[in-house]
Parts: C-alpha cells; sequence; structure tokens
C-alpha cells in the first residue's frame, strides 16, 4: 500500500451541521438514548465518573503527554482543524502519548478530549491520522465519552475492590462493552465523512491490525479486504467462536470493522450524505426502525442490563462509586 496524501480540507465537502444520528450504529443510538431518559442516570454516572474526579481521571491519560497545538506538532493540529471544520465542530483538545501500542481515545466528562499514541501516528499516513481524528472527534459529537470513561474506570479498578463489587458490576462491564464495539462501527464511520476517502479509514485498520515500523510498502489493503470477508463469512463452529472471542473486548476485531465500513458504502448511507442527505442537529431523531434492529445486535446480557437498569445500574454503580471512595480515604 503506498503512503497517500491527505486530501486538502477545502476540496472535501463541508458537511454544515451534520448531526451524528447521521452515522451512529442503530445499537449505539437506541442504547444511549434509553440510558439518557432514565430519571436520574446521568446524574448517577457523573457521580461515579466524579467520584474518581474528572481532574484526575484526565490526568492520567495526560501525565506523559504533549498537547497539540500551533507550537507543538503544527502539522497535526492542522489535520485535527480540517477533521473539525469537515464535520462542523468546535476543536477538542489533542494529546499525544509516548505509547507503544497502536491506539488512540475520547475520554472525559465535561471537557472530553482526545489522545493519539505515538505508535500510531509513527505508522499512519497523514490520510489514516484524520481518519483516527475523525473517529475520535466522532465519539466525541454522539457523547460518547463519558460512557467510555466509565468503561475504563469498570475496567481498570474493578477488580481491585472486593468479590461481591466485582461480581455485581460484571454485567455492567460486558454490556457497556458490547456497546463500546456498536460505538466503534459508528465512529469509523465518522473518520470515512472527515477524510471522504474509503482507503484512508481501510489503511488505518490495517494498520491497527498488524501494521510494522518501515515495512508499509508492504501492507495491501486488497488482501486485508479479502481477509475480513473470510472472517465475515465463516460459519457454523466457527462463528461461535468468532462471536465468543470478542465478549472480553471493548472494540470490534479490525477486519470485523472492514466489513462494516464497506457495508455502510455499499448500502448507499455514505453516498447519500455526501449528496447533503443527513440529518442535522435540531432535526428530530426518526427512531422508528432503530428499537427492533438493535435489539436484534445485542445479546442477552446486554438487553437485561439495559431493561433492568434498577437492579444492574442503580445498586452496582452506587456500591461502586462508595467502593472507590472508601479505598481512597483509607490510601
Amino acid at each position: 500500500m503506498n503512503a497517500k496524501a491527505v486530501v486538502p480540507s477545502a476540496k472535501r465537502k463541508k458537511l454544515e451541521q451534520i448531526s451524528p444520528f447521521s452515522w451512529e450504529h442503530p445499537a449505539d443510538r437506541i442504547t444511549l438514548s434509553a440510558l439518557q431518559q432514565i430519571p436520574g442516570f446521568d446524574s448517577l454516572l457523573k457521580k461515579v465518573v466524579g467520584t474518581f474526579g474528572e481532574r484526575n481521571v484526565s490526568m492520567v491519560y495526560k501525565a506523559q503527554a504533549v498537547r497539540v497545538g500551533p507550537s507543538q506538532y503544527p502539522d497535526i493540529h492542522r489535520l485535527l482543524v480540517g477533521v473539525c471544520e469537515i464535520l462542523d465542530t468546535n476543536v477538542p483538545p489533542l494529546y499525544i502519548s509516548q505509547t507503544p501500542l497502536v491506539n488512540a481515545g475520547a475520554v472525559g466528562m465535561d471537557n472530553p478530549f482526545i489522545v493519539l499514541n505515538s505508535s500510531l501516528i509513527e505508522l499512519c499516513t497523514d490520510s489514516e491520522i484524520e481518519a483516527v481524528l475523525g473517529h475520535e472527534v466522532g465519539h466525541i459529537m454522539s457523547e460518547h465519552a463519558l460512557y467510555r470513561t466509565l468503561l475504563h474506570l469498570l475496567l481498570g479498578f474493578g477488580n481491585s475492590f472486593t468479590p461481591i463489587i466485582s461480581q455485581a458490576i460484571i454485567p455492567i462491564t460486558l454490556a457497556l462493552m458490547e456497546w463500546s464495539r456498536k460505538a466503534e462501527v459508528s465512529c469509523d464511520r465518522a473518520g470515512l465523512l472527515a477524510t471522504q476517502d474509503l482507503n484512508a479509514v481501510l489503511g488505518l485498520l490495517c494498520v491497527m491490525a498488524g501494521g510494522i515500523r518501515g515495512r508499509r510498502d508492504e501492507l495491501n489493503i486488497q488482501a486485508f479486504v479479502e481477509q475480513s470477508e473470510e472472517y465475515r463469512d465463516t460459519a457454523g463452529l466457527g462463528a461461535y467462536y468468532r462471536i465468543m472471542s470478542t465478549l472480553g473486548q471493548s472494540h470490534p476485531f479490525p477486519v470485523i470493522r472492514v466489513a462494516e465500513v464497506r457495508n455502510w458504502v455499499d448500502e448507499g448511507d455514505y453516498t447519500s450524505i455526501m449528496a447533503g442527505d443527513y440529518h442535522r442537529i435540531g432535526e428530530p431523531r426518526p427512531f422508528r426502525d432503530d428499537a427492533s434492529r438493535a435489539g436484534k445486535a445485542f445479546s442477552d446480557t446486554a438487553n437485561k442490563v439495559f431493561t433492568e437498569t434498577d437492579r444492574y445500574v442503580n445498586d452496582a454503580l452506587l456500591n461502586f462509586m462508595d467502593a472507590a471512595r472508601r479505598k481512597f480515604n483509607d490510601g
């Protein structure tokens, strides 16, 4: 795969007032909508995250990172500004962390920010960096950051509490991980809309799956697409292991994401948006078909958690919050 120069944002179509509803996977948006409509749920969630302190959560991610701006990695700053211009949104804070894992993230509560790992930047072309920036900006626009932060906290701190507390939050953690996998599919679409270059998104996923420094010319997008087709067509016992292997993952496997973003393009949704047929901020959201489509996309475990919120969400999260407070008070 040849390195491809980034397409200047001036030559791309600005998606004025685009609503994240335009790119969200039905299972992603209907779940968040349902959670947000539970009386007091967002307040409870903010209390849980607030127990750790947004400043403390931010510090964990920014402790060994540098903030990108006009005077620090200005080329990457320009890419972020261009992405936000296309998606017609504010420019969030961006940090680069010296980390060997090829990854990125958008976290926070009231003031979400993006962190790019240095390894990802070293392996990616400018177009691919734009794709990941568009992906993370998509998370912020879809208001995923608060829920993703909770998932990070549950994964990072849950095992350090008593076994009873840990067991109680397992269903919530698994359900949020399942939602998170759908949210990743949503935001790959945002990355495509930001770059308006399918090869940039596919190239990024190829790098994340198995990029090697100094050997980019040996990566082949078409071969990786064919690999994703093999995975998608798996049937029988192989399909069972394919499903089971994702249960402990907050992200779908890259080959699955390749198939999903290609399906979205093939089904015509991307073309319609580029033609100006998309939901704009402030327009009513037609959830008519979302509920049934979302229900089919989730496991029984996730559906139980999201429908029995009093039992799973309120009780378990409050206990988790109380345990966190006691742990911190004890030093």
